[in-house]
């Protein structure tokens, strides 16, 4: 290796969304420092398989009220 051209290399912490931690080696921040996760592997939908579906403001109440026609033929 080069010397000079590579970026120091140092024990952190990283603390889970559920509050669990643990040290690894990295080239973020300062040794010792800690890397908080808001997201991580044991919370996120894209890696459990669970999803939930969240009515963030009426968008779908909106969308029921706005096709709530469709597909209800009248004779």
């Amino acid at each position: 290796m080069k010397s000079g051209i590579h970026p120091d290399y140092h024990e952190i912490t990283v603390v889970m969304a559920d509050g669990s931690e643990y040290k690894t080696r990295s080239c973020y921040g300062e040794p010792g420092a800690t890397l908080r996760l808001d997201i991580d592997p044991k919370t996120h939908p894209a890696w459990t398989g669970v999803q939930r579906i969240l009515d963030t403001g009426g968008q779908v109440a909106k969308f029921n009220k706005r096709f709530s026609g469709i597909g209800n033929i009248k004779k």
